[in-house]
């Protein structure tokens, strides 16, 4: 029902642009566009309500999967469920928990979101090309990083253009959203996902084992993003059309609220480490707050 949904709601838009192009050549009423229109906005809404928990999920919220961080250095969240769910405003594509993530070392300050320049190259901002590690052992069912990592969006004229954008993304489907990325199946029926890889970056391909703490690739800024940082979640299928988003904690961590500045250190992957329920402990992370940032990623 999920799928056939999606492909609903992407047909719909995909119409309403070729009804507006057609617009332009042919005579016809402008009622099919806004029915089409229509019919996108009811195929995302009844997806919106298959996907919202029941009142017996809401009131015994599944327990969070702990894991391992996937970032080492210090970093700040955006996004993050531990201030809100959903965190991207969504259920769909499996990102009910998802986060994001953004550089934020000692010796070097991220570029700021504003009004000039209109975008910038993305090694100006201390994220790209930053390693990222496996989360928890694991076998890769997805591995894509063909998508260039385009100049950054992160001013107020480059964020009109990336809401166009991120239109032909949705219709063009959850792959050009998430741009390069990675889906392990960490078992248990819990499925870690990394987006806005950088081009090139990946050092695992489908079907590889990977081992918790192991480098798998880079961050990046492809897919629908405002500038390099990372996005992670998990959920409970690979497929981000139907998947449902699964609570995490990060080891020693719990989940950073937004603009909280949090540290990990690189030996933190030691060792093996299987995806499973959170352990009682208490949180490590950094009572900083990081600069303003505006929103790393728009979702359809």
């Amino acid at each position: 029902m999920l799928k056939t949904l999606m492909i609903l709601h992407r047909c719909c838009w995909a119409s309403f642009l070729v009804i507006l192009v057609a617009g332009f050549f042919l005579d016809f009423s402008s009622l099919w566009g806004w029915l089409v229109i229509a019919a996108a906005i009811a195929a995302r809404f009844v997806m919106g309500r298959l996907l919202k928990p029941s009142t017996e999920e809401a009131a015994d919220p599944p327990r969070p999967v702990e894991v391992l961080a996937p970032v080492t250095g210090r970093w700040s969240a955006l996004n993050s469920p531990g201030s809100k769910v959903p965190s991207h405003g969504t259920r769909a594509y499996g990102q009910a928990y998802a986060i994001d993530v953004l550089a934020e070392p000692e010796d070097r300050v991220r570029p700021s979101f504003g009004w000039w320049p209109v975008a910038r190259r993305n090694r100006d901002f201390p994220a790209f090309g930053a390693p990222l590690l496996a989360v928890a052992d694991g076998t890769v069912v997805r591995a894509v990083d063909r998508n260039r990592d385009h100049l950054s969006r992160n001013s107020f004229p480059a964020l009109l253009y990336l809401v166009v954008e991120g239109l032909f993304r949705e219709i063009a489907g959850s792959g050009q959203i998430l741009g390069n990325h990675l889906i392990l199946d960490l078992g248990n029926g819990t499925y870690a996902a990394y987006a806005h890889l950088r081009r090139g970056s990946l050092l695992v391909g489908k079907g590889d084992r990977v081992r918790a703490g192991q480098p798998v690739a880079q961050c990046g800024n492809s897919g629908n993003s405002t500038e390099p940082h990372v996005h992670f979640q998990l959920m409970d299928n690979p497929d981000l059309d139907v998947a449902r988003g699964i609570p995490f904690t990060w080891r020693g961590l719990g989940v950073p609220a937004n603009g909280e500045v949090f540290s990990v250190d690189p030996a933190q992957g030691a060792g093996p480490a299987q995806a499973g329920p959170a352990q009682p402990a208490g949180p490590t992370r950094s009572t900083e707050r990081a600069q303003p940032a505006e929103q790393a990623e728009v979702t359809r």
